[in-house]
């Protein structure tokens, strides 16, 4: 035990002089925090050796949403052979891996435990240390292995599970500026989707509901006959809300098939309108609560006199519309605006293992030997809360219009 206990702590020592110099680092990162299986390396230099991607999308979609226990089965199926496939792909062997990234918290913990214990052999069977993942850090940190993004920030995270915007001053200093308060833009557009049974589209089939609406919107004609209202205007404060956009759609969609005699397989025929308007609805409310953050951020010189800067990021960052009108509102305040590759948008083991780097050039005592002390936390916070200031800021804002 003594030989071992040695044997770690000069390759503790080995890892820490390494951060202190020039040489690169080489991290692994696993990511099972829902329904996909990444395993990715990524080094101090930017550079991705590898990156593996299982997605068990086109097993989900065929039952109408993710089912944790089926998740878990092709988790634990897929996750060693995307492990070989990865060390393949860099073309090195476990051992000159400095430190393993995982995901243990938030998500689905029968997923996350899969991928926290098999980090957990992997680093006792090659000795090496692990740091612990905050999924939706891993999103907002992923843009800065693209671009040159200094801290601080503002970030707007959303994805099927989460919708919040975030200041970020550094790696692990998040302040919550306006989160979801009921479903996420994704898990909205995937419902609606179902329910408008855009899936009866053989080209839709394996699509998410994100992309299959997206798709849809740009061969509308006349997106204004269907109306959305704008969630929370009322509400002077950076939280969203789409339940409503997605009970509004439930209604318009059952008016639609009654007036068109819709048969119980098929579609309205004009679903490509619906697609569009439902698409402008949920950019307008993305844009309005980001508008206010901004200027929140603004008037608490959060951006300290420096070029203000937005990253958006997650599975729903890969919508152009979306991101467009988000371009579009910050030109209007001189505001730099950034998102990760769209390979690198959905849940990944790169945007892992970079976090993962960004922890231990930011603090090296984030390295864990104690293995046993890691568990998985299926909900847990991003940062400290400032909602309630925001509120009370009460700013009012001159809203920027949608693009033309």
């Amino acid at each position: 035990m003594q030989v071992i206990f040695k044997f770690v702590r000069r390759s503790y020592i080995k890892l820490c002089k390494t951060c202190e110099t020039t040489r690169s680092i080489c991290v692994l990162g696993i990511e099972t925090s829902c329904d996909d299986t990444g395993i990715a390396i990524v080094n101090s230099d930017r550079k991705v050796l590898a990156n593996v991607v299982y997605s068990q999308q086109y097993i989900h979609s065929r039952y109408g949403g993710i089912t944790p226990p089926r998740a878990q089965d092709l988790h634990r199926q897929q996750i060693s052979n995307a492990f070989q496939h990865c060390m393949t792909e860099a073309g090195i062997v476990p051992h000159k891996i400095d430190a393993i990234a995982v995901t243990n918290k938030p998500g689905l913990p029968l997923s996350l435990i899969v991928g926290v214990r098999f980090a957990k052999y992997l680093a006792r069977t090659y000795s090496k240390p692990l740091v612990t993942i905050h999924h939706m850090e891993a999103h907002a940190l992923q843009a800065r292995m693209e671009h040159t993004i200094p801290y601080p920030f503002l970030c707007l995270l959303i994805s099927g599970g989460h919708c919040q915007l975030t200041y970020i001053k550094a790696p692990n200093e998040f302040s919550l500026l306006g989160e979801s308060l009921d479903d996420a833009p994704g898990e909205a557009f995937d419902k609606i989707a179902r329910r408008l049974r855009l899936y009866v589209i053989p080209k839709y089939r394996n699509f998410s509901g994100g992309q299959a609406v997206e798709d849809a919107a740009r061969s509308a004609t006349n997106p204004e006959i269907f109306e959305f209202p704008l969630p929370l205007t009322n509400k002077r404060n950076c939280n969203f809300s789409f339940a409503g956009i997605k009970n509004n759609s439930f209604r318009l969609i059952k008016a639609a098939e009654e007036i068109q005699c819709t048969a119980p397989d098929n579609i309205i025929n004009n679903y490509n309108n619906f697609c569009a308007g439902l698409l402008k609805a949920c950019s307008r409310h993305l844009m309005n609560r980001t508008q206010r953050a901004i200027e929140y951020c603004i008037s608490k010189n959060f951006f300290q006199n420096s070029v203000p800067r937005l990253v958006v990021s997650g599975g729903v960052a890969n919508n152009d519309y979306i991101f467009d009108d988000l371009k579009y509102l910050t030109e209007q305040y001189s505001c730099q605006i950034f998102r990760p590759s769209k390979k690198f948008c959905s849940d990944n083991g790169v945007m892992i293992a970079w976090n993962g780097v960004e922890q231990i050039l930011a603090n090296r005592h984030c390295l864990n030997w104690d293995y046993d002390e890691i568990d998985i936390i299926g909900k847990a916070p991003l940062g400290c809360r400032l909602i309630h200031e925001v509120e009370r800021a009460n700013i009012k804002c001159k809203w920027v219009q949608q693009r033309k």
